[in-house]
């Protein structure tokens, strides 16, 4: 019953143009002191100086400060660029780059949020203007920019690791290998896409390209 109040609540604050942040908070303390009484609220102020002292969880905060830097700065063009060198000859090309981008992207800020900000503002409108389906090329973003749960540095990784008590460093090893297997398998399926409706390639394969893209990604 207290969540589907909670539930109610929130939405109704959100529908009166109350930030959603704040929303959150007094959802939550009122629900704290329904449940609790107000005891509740003292606790929460111990339990958040806990978790704003814990090591593994500052490490989200500057994630997200990452993406936002990257976000207002040019290394998602950059970025884009290295992709479309490396996956930019194949069929449907420019999906193929749409979701490399994000797999190095993923390895950077650890956000899909920040994924769809940094990158979907570009590469949406540039697949459209080169013939691919709007509906598709939401899908091949929104798709791609979820990687960043499974590779590391992952957000919510390490919201578990420190629930469950376990090594962030073994959870992020372990969602290696799969995030760069689901990152190819959704360049399997765009590829198989790209034949039937027949999208181009972007441009020629070329080691120097490569190496000159790298070098101002990395730089």
């Amino acid at each position: 019953m207290i969540v589907a109040l909670m539930f109610v609540g929130l939405v109704a604050l959100i529908l009166i143009n109350v930030p959603i942040a704040v929303a959150l908070g007094v959802v939550a303390m009122a629900a704290m002191v329904a449940s609790g009484g107000t005891d509740a609220l003292l606790n929460a102020a111990i339990t958040m100086y806990t978790g704003a002292t814990s090591f593994p969880l500052l490490a989200i905060p500057l994630f997200i400060l990452a993406g936002g830097i990257m976000n207002s700065s040019s290394l998602s063009r950059r970025l884009i660029a290295f992709a479309s060198a490396l996956f930019g000859f194949i069929r449907g090309g420019l999906a193929m780059i749409t979701i490399g981008t994000s797999m190095f992207f993923a390895e950077i800020s650890g956000s899909a949020v920040a994924d769809v900000a940094a990158l979907g503002s570009i590469l949406i409108p540039a697949m459209k203007n080169r013939g691919y389906p709007k509906e598709f090329a939401a899908a091949v973003m929104s798709s791609s920019a979820t990687l960043a749960v499974i590779i590391p540095p992952s957000i919510p990784m390490i919201l578990y690791a420190v629930m469950a008590d376990t090594s962030v460093v073994r959870i992020f090893v372990a969602g290696i290998v799969p995030g760069v297997l689901a990152g190819f398998g959704l360049m399997g399926m765009a590829y198989v896409y790209a034949r039937r409706y027949r999208w181009p390639v972007e441009e020629l394969f070329r080691w120097a390209r490569v190496k000159q893209t790298f070098r101002e990604a990395a730089s």
